[in-house]
């Protein structure tokens, strides 16, 4: 914390104080591996459960279910990915890191920015990794290659969206248990999405919930790219249909909770 601090006084422009807390974060998971390998097994170990044990017993409309599943999987993972920054925002609120950083003449919100950069860049070898295991496990793309590389740097996006969702709940959790509960209220709403059914198979109540939250644009958006012909016939839209909604949602969750986060930061 020493040199991060040092390099913070000598160095307190925005773009260098959140590249300085983006490597400080980075820096941190390279000391320890074992959080991103642990990470790494769960979601290889969900993705070959949804896979192999439930893909049998779910019919999608035509296309086999692992084309169906996997974009939906990787889409959501990106919640999956964010307990992990919630908790690491407690943890760095608990060990003094930030009381540290507020006493630093640096902008406020690039000590959070930093955070969420990190945290996105981490989860793109999280997506890179779990995309490679997809196409093991006989994920196919029938669409174009520019379609696919747009598929992949829109989940990016929506990590990035999410991720100050996640730092809020840090930030308002205080210690890292309470942070690992306040994260797992959101993991509901991957399950009430098109992620690994098709919405039309829910409850009509439920549908509602489902057709209209991000999480299904999201899905949709990144399944849509990858099926080529079939997916404007299983989705009922066009590809730009549902690229332009989830951008739409990126856009607002990072509206709505990046000023909510920093001003708790600035409460302290």
């Amino acid at each position: 914390m020493a040199t991060t601090t040092a390099s913070l006084e000598s160095s307190a422009g925005p773009g260098a104080s959140t590249f300085v807390i983006a490597k400080r974060s980075i820096l941190k998971f390279v000391r320890t591996p074992q959080l991103i390998v642990i990470g790494t097994i769960q979601g290889a170990m969900f993705l070959l459960i949804f896979r192999y044990v439930f893909g049998g017993a779910i019919d999608v409309g035509g296309i086999p279910y692992v084309d169906f599943l996997v974009p939906g999987f990787i889409t959501t993972s990106v919640l999956f990915a964010g307990m992990g920054a919630a908790t690491g925002v407690a943890e760095d609120l608990e060990a003094g890191f930030f009381d540290r950083l507020r006493s630093l003449p640096i902008p406020r919100g690039s000590v959070l920015a930093g955070r969420a950069v990190a945290d996105t860049a981490l989860l793109t070898w999280t997506l890179a990794v779990t995309t490679a295991i997809g196409f093991a496990a006989g994920f196919r793309i029938h669409g174009t290659a520019p379609e696919a590389l747009l598929a992949f740097g829109l989940c990016v996006v929506f990590g990035f969206a999410f991720e100050w969702l996640f730092i809020g709940l840090g930030l308002f959790a205080g210690n890292a248990q309470a942070a690992q509960g306040m994260a797992l209220l959101v993991f509901p709403l991957t399950f009430v999405s098109s992620a690994y059914v098709p919405v039309s198979t829910l409850p009509g109540w439920l549908q509602v919930i489902a057709e209209h939250q991000p999480v299904t644009y999201m899905v949709d958006a990144v399944r849509s790219l990858t099926l080529g012909p079939a997916g404007p016939a299983l989705l009922g839209h066009p590809a730009s249909y549902f690229v332009t909604r989830a951008l739409l949602w990126s856009v607002a969750l990072v509206a709505a909770f990046a000023p909510v986060a920093i001003a708790k930061y600035r409460r302290g």
